[in-house]
């Protein structure tokens, strides 16, 4: 039943298929949750690694893994409503635990040789036009490029409350398994690809005229939240046009809703390079690995 405002009813959150649907013994989201929680304390064998990081990875994991365990034997036991919801919403945190994980991978490194790399094409673009057109209207495109670029942190799990709403919760691990599978395979990389962004390497070089509050809001986020281990590939990009992706496999019907999402994704890429906070590099390979996960997951994943 639809509200006079024509959106769906809030009460169609709790309907018994949708819940059904929903439980299963491992979700698809579950099991690459669980695959990088074991893949994390792995790669300390293989790449360098500040001392007793392979100790304290493989114990902060392992229970993780207990906790996930449990959360799901008790639904299988006995379903409910508020596990279910749980294990929607989970993986979404996961993912800010898999991104703090990698940060711990960081290590100084003195040479800057891939930035150097890629930093080539950034100046094509910026010096060649790129940065004039932005700015051509003062600080309003600014201003829009920085809003989008803090909004990625929202745009998944307001993705996954539209399900809720528009009564389609069933769907909820299909679009997770896009979305955790793109980001967390942005997130093992890191660790092989060293490197700091553009305005810490290049300081002072091709940076934003403006210096909005908004572009303050997003430095103070990533001095206080980022990590230091790699930019490449960019998770932001990757993670958005990964929910634009989902989106648009779990609910096509409502096509406002992923087409905006694609829409945001371009902003955002644009905004990573603008701001120097990340490289074009880094922001194409995560168009590449979310186009890649979303088209194999389009034909592998049949409900």
């Amino acid at each position: 039943m639809a509200t006079a405002l024509g959106a769906p009813d809030l009460t169609s959150i709790v309907d018994p298929a949708s819940r059904l649907a929903s439980t299963r013994a491992v979700r698809r989201a579950e099991w690459i949750i669980i695959a990088f929680l074991v893949y994390a304390p792995a790669l300390t064998f293989f790449v360098n690694r500040p001392p007793g990081l392979r100790t304290r990875l493989a114990l902060l994991n392992l229970a993780v893994i207990l906790v996930y365990a449990g959360l799901v034997s008790l639904d299988r036991v006995k379903p409910g409503f508020t596990l279910a919801v749980i294990r929607d919403w989970l993986p979404l945190g996961i993912i800010i635990l898999a991104y703090r994980e990698m940060g711990w991978f960081a290590l100084p490194h003195g040479g800057h040789a891939l930035e150097s790399r890629w930093v080539v094409w950034d100046r094509l673009i910026l010096r060649g036009g790129g940065q004039t057109v932005i700015e051509s209207l003062g600080p309003v495109l600014p201003s829009a490029l920085e809003i989008a670029y803090a909004l990625v942190y929202v745009l998944p799990p307001l993705s996954l409350a539209a399900l809720y709403l528009y009564r389609r919760r069933e769907m909820a691990d299909r679009f997770l398994t896009v979305v955790v599978l793109t980001v967390l395979l942005c997130y093992a990389q890191f660790p092989f690809w060293p490197s700091e962004p553009p305005r810490a390497v290049f300081t002072g070089l091709d940076l934003p005229s403006y210096d909005t509050i908004f572009r303050r809001f997003n430095l103070w986020m990533l001095g206080n939240y980022g990590i230091h281990t790699s930019v490449f590939p960019s998770a932001h990009v990757a993670g958005v046009l990964a929910t634009a992706f989902g989106m648009r496999l779990v609910l096509p019907e409502h096509k406002w809703v992923y087409r905006m999402l694609f829409v945001m994704t371009g902003v955002i890429a644009v905004a990573t390079v603008y701001g120097r906070y990340h490289y074009l590099a880094d922001a194409t390979y995560g168009v590449v690995i979310a186009t890649l996960v979303a088209g194999v997951l389009a034909f592998a994943v049949q409900d």
